[in-house]
């Protein structure tokens, strides 16, 4: 076994390229059972000025993208690297953009108690898969409880503004720091590698980790 080696991930919830990201990482996880990373997600919201109530997810795609043929070319690519990915989004179902700090804030509890990659597996599966509004807490709540966090707690912690700041001052920081697009992977500390790369860069880091440790 090597030492561990922290990978650093900023991400957003409702991003399909951070979910597809995941999915190709994951699959190098896979294939590498004693890989060194020690993961940690870190919050970056694509949309910070989204009223927290979010909004309509058609009216947000054609102002973002310029109409609705300027949103459709947009995601052409990632549509099809979702399904080279083998994953199944349900972009027809999503009826709304949700605001994502309530989402973060999730994923930070969950992170104190050991679950946060599973928090963020659950929000990528609620949100491109289940069409839920991951911006509800409701929803969300549900999310922690299929995770085994105290839905209750949870529901209760997301009715105040608890840990809001940090998770905020945190985006400010990886701003700060250069990063304009998520995902962007740091593996230990120093190196970026930015966007959904495919599994076999991950196999060279790995490897490339592994025999120099």
């Amino acid at each position: 076994m090597t030492d561990p080696i922290k990978l650093d991930i900023m991400s957003d919830p409702i991003c399909p390229w951070c979910y597809i990201g995941k999915t190709h990482l994951d699959k190098a996880l896979a294939a590498h059972p004693g890989h060194p990373f020690q993961i940690e997600w870190h919050p970056f919201q694509l949309n910070p000025d989204m009223p927290r109530a979010g909004m309509d997810r058609r009216a947000y795609l054609e102002g973002k993208f310029g109409g609705k043929e300027g949103a459709v070319r947009a995601y052409a690519p990632v549509v099809e690297h979702a399904e080279a990915a083998g994953l199944k989004i349900d972009f027809e179902g999503m009826k709304r953009t949700p605001n994502t700090l309530d989402a973060h804030r999730l994923i930070h509890w969950a992170g104190i108690e050991g679950r946060q990659t599973a928090a963020v597996a659950a929000l990528f599966e609620a949100y491109f898969v289940q069409a839920r509004d991951i911006g509800d807490h409701d929803v969300l709540a549900d999310i922690a409880d299929g995770i085994e966090m105290d839905a209750a707690v949870v529901r209760k912690l997301l009715q105040s503004d608890s840990d809001e700041k940090d998770i905020s001052k945190r985006d400010a920081h990886s701003r700060s720091m250069g990063v304009n697009s998520v995902p962007t992977f740091i593996v230990a500390g120093k190196h970026a590698v930015p966007g959904a790369q495919p599994p076999e860069l991950w196999d060279k880091v790995i490897a490339e980790l592994t025999a120099t440790a």
